[in-house]
């Protein structure tokens, strides 16, 4: 029997709203970190997956940049 460890990573998103109505997602914990949604709901699913990607990539490592807070989540990697 295998046993893969997860490692759980808190990451902060900036979710903005665009004129055209779609939602973009960037996170400053996430070098890279770029999404886009028809729906909140929808742009916040995209960038745990864009994240779970970049964090892979990266080691899983987290970034200590930024000091803002804009909408909390989390991402099993």
């Amino acid at each position: 029997m295998i046993l893969i460890m997860k490692k759980i990573v808190d990451i902060n998103l900036d979710i903005e709203r665009l004129p055209e109505g779609y939602f973009v997602a960037t996170s400053n914990d996430v070098q890279g970190l770029v999404a886009q949604g028809k729906t909140f709901e929808e742009v916040v699913l995209v960038a745990k997956d864009v994240a779970k990607v970049l964090l892979r990539a990266q080691g899983a490592k987290k970034s200590e940049r930024g000091e803002r807070i804009f909408y909390p989540t989390r991402v099993t990697v």
